[in-house]
């Protein structure tokens, strides 16, 4: 099945904007610049556009991160989305920045908005587009990491980050086809 819904993860708000946790609506913003409207329904900005020939609608929740299911799930239910149909951008403080992996289901790996989304869809197997932020610790900082999510990234941080955003952009075409393997390939090869 081809991913209809991409929603990328993040907290409204300027003052969140260029933090870690907002990896999901960077790519979004990057992906279709100026197609969002609020859809106060859902609780989000959202936006559709044609990808491979398909409408794909495309949803950042203005919910906090911790209630993203409310806007994931309203949007999916309503359309009668399959969650296989769907695809979840987001920060992963297990990759380093610079790294990007795709992956369907699994666990939350304590990501907060990834636990409302499976409990809103009542499953783990959708897909998942990691963005890798970091960890503290792999940095020897003592600094928690709901304070680290929540702060900009160094400058050389950011820079790995874009490109492993730039390269995210180019599989979102062949996930919208339902060429899983070949986008896994093209994104996980250096």
């Amino acid at each position: 099945m081809p991913i209809r819904l991409i929603a990328g993860l993040g907290n409204p708000g300027p003052e969140y904007e260029q933090t870690r946790h907002n990896a999901g609506f960077w790519l979004l913003d990057q992906f279709a610049p100026g197609v969002f409207t609020r859809d106060k329904g859902l609780n989000a900005l959202l936006g559709k556009t044609r990808i491979a020939g398909s409408d794909v609608w495309l949803l950042k929740p203005q919910t906090f991160m911790n209630r993203s299911g409310q806007s994931v799930g309203g949007l999916a239910k309503f359309y009668k989305l399959a969650p296989e149909e769907i695809l979840v951008v987001h920060d992963e403080l297990d990759l380093e920045p610079g790294t990007a992996r795709l992956k369907k289901g699994g666990s939350s790996g304590g990501h907060n908005g990834l636990k409302d989304i499976t409990a809103a869809l009542g499953t783990q197997d959708y897909w998942r587009l990691r963005i890798g932020i970091g960890h503290p610790r792999a940095q020897n900082s003592p600094q928690p990491v709901a304070d680290f999510v929540l702060h900009r990234p160094r400058k050389e941080e950011q820079n790995l980050i874009d490109a492993s955003l730039e390269k995210s952009l180019s599989i979102l075409p062949l996930l919208c086809e339902g060429k899983f393997d070949t986008a896994m390939l093209q994104l996980h090869t250096v």
